[in-house]
């Protein structure tokens, strides 16, 4: 019973921490020093998956030397794999002996004895581990498996919290750089190359093309591109048929790239897409053009990004709806100086 008390109070700290003010850092390692202290523990740590690597880097830990935490990176495809298969968790009895671990050598110079392994899950999808290690040979109760699971379910919440704001801020510092470049030329090619670039360094893709609906050819022609090689970007024209959403005004994400869904399949693969996003360009909810990212990579679009690329897509819009206005003022302009000065002959 005591110990459900001191677990629930833990779990409370961390709610707490996480709702105040917030740094990611402080929650993570507020995280592995509660799991040292409520479970008694020699050491804790919490991995994280790499950004660019199919490895774990330590991102908080406790007890550990700086020896053993800068070991050589844990394969993180292999972890996970283990630990969803034992059911949400792996227990290590003698991590010296145990064939399932790696680095066994470095645990037993370390005075590791036992480990218990929960993930750490944001999204649905597992992004880290959360380990415990004692220094005496140690069976986990069910109980300690269930709060250490409960520790790593508020990392990812606090990593989860922390993507959130990361993305709202650089969402925002996005949409004030895009409306001042929009804002700042009536040149359509130029605003649209600037777009493009700043979407896909922002976002972090491969590639953006942009393309407009010539109503005399019935065809939608490339203004704009970024990222993307001249032999791809020149590969033929763009089928109404595989634009057919977008064209309803309707966005779409396309993961599975096969023969017959797809114009160009032998270009994409080469080109390495794996991954493509089709965002109408919308005037006054007509359709005028299509704005596509592409991905080198599977990947899913959360919901606020995709809302905000909508918005870049919209705005693009009203700018070329500002350009093709100022255009034919000055045209019309133009006519009238031409009309006065017709009159002005006749006398």
């Amino acid at each position: 019973m005591s110990n459900c008390k001191g677990y629930f109070k833990t779990f409370c700290r961390i709610s707490r921490s996480i709702q105040s003010t917030f740094v990611k850092e402080e929650i993570l390692q507020l995280i592995v020093d509660s799991a040292v202290d409520a479970m008694d523990a020699k050491a804790c740590a919490l991995f994280l998956k790499a950004d660019n690597g199919d490895f774990f880097i330590p991102a908080a830990q406790k007890g550990l030397s700086n020896d053993y935490i800068h070991a050589e990176p844990l394969s993180a495809k292999k972890v996970i794999q283990k630990i969803l298969k034992d059911g949400g968790y792996l227990t290590i009895r003698d991590a010296t002996t145990d064939p399932r671990i790696e680095n066994r050598e470095a645990k037993k110079a370390e005075g590791i004895a036992s480990i218990l392994d929960v993930p750490v899950m944001a999204d649905a999808k597992p992004i880290g581990i959360l380990a415990l290690y004692t220094d005496k040979p140690r069976d986990f109760s069910e109980q300690e498996i269930e709060f250490l699971a409960g520790l790593a379910d508020q990392g990812g919440m606090a990593i989860q919290k922390a993507r959130f704001i990361r993305r709202k801020k650089q969402n925002g510092e996005l949409l004030l750089s895009i409306t001042e470049n929009l804002n700042s030329s009536l040149d359509i090619k130029n605003i649209l190359n600037i777009m493009s670039a700043e979407i896909a360094e922002a976002f972090n893709v491969m590639g953006i093309t942009i393309r407009l609906m010539d109503e005399k050819a019935k065809e939608l022609k490339l203004v704009a591109s970024y990222g993307l090689s001249e032999k791809y970007i020149n590969k033929g024209p763009v089928s109404d048929r595989q634009l057919e959403k977008s064209l309803k005004n309707q966005w779409e994400i396309i993961n599975d790239i096969n023969p017959g869904d797809i114009d160009y399949l032998y270009e994409k693969n080469k080109e390495g897409i794996a991954t493509i996003l089709s965002l109408p360009i919308t005037v006054k909810e007509e359709v005028i053009g299509i704005m596509r990212v592409y991905c080198n990579k599977k990947r899913e679009f959360p919901d606020d990004m995709v809302s905000l690329m909508r918005s870049l897509a919209r705005l693009g819009g009203l700018a070329i709806q500002n350009a093709a206005m100022y255009l034919q003022l000055k045209h019309d302009k133009e006519d009238l100086e031409k009309e006065i000065w017709t009159h002005k002959s006749w006398f």
